[in-house]
């Protein structure tokens, strides 16, 4: 049986269609949720009000100042995740007004935190992914 936000519109759509651009990046179900992963190293997760948070949002690794600066400029759009929230990572809420230009700016970060030096390397030089 397909997971059920395989197919799903509204902004699980968005969100693939921007951490899927990133290189080498796939998705994984896990926790019964779909993650982001560069080379099998997660640097994103879907919260479909995961526990019953009350939210739907997404977690991308980040830093512990990066994630202090979201939040305190936006907590209603941010929050700092359970779980992995005292290691950096960020949570965006996807069930309000998503900024998408920040959304793509906090993934890549993510997506960098997590990449192999060399792919970084490649992606900083401009360098299409083989």
């Amino acid at each position: 049986m397909a997971h059920p936000l395989k197919n799903e519109a509204g902004p699980v759509k968005q969100v693939r269609k921007i951490c899927l651009a990133l290189p080498e990046t796939t998705e994984k179900i896990a926790w019964g949720e779909p993650t982001w992963r560069v080379r099998d190293k997660m640097f994103g997760q879907y919260d479909n009000n995961h526990h019953n948070a009350g939210r739907v949002a997404i977690w991308f690794k980040s830093t512990l100042e990066a994630q202090e600066m979201y939040v305190s400029a936006d907590p209603e759009r941010y929050f700092v995740p359970p779980y992995v929230g005292m290691k950096g990572w960020i949570g965006v809420r996807l069930d309000v007004d998503v900024d998408w230009d920040a959304f793509e700016e906090i993934a890549t970060e993510a997506w960098r935190l997590a990449a192999p030096k060399k792919l970084l390397a490649t992606f900083d030089a401009g360098v299409p992914a083989t």
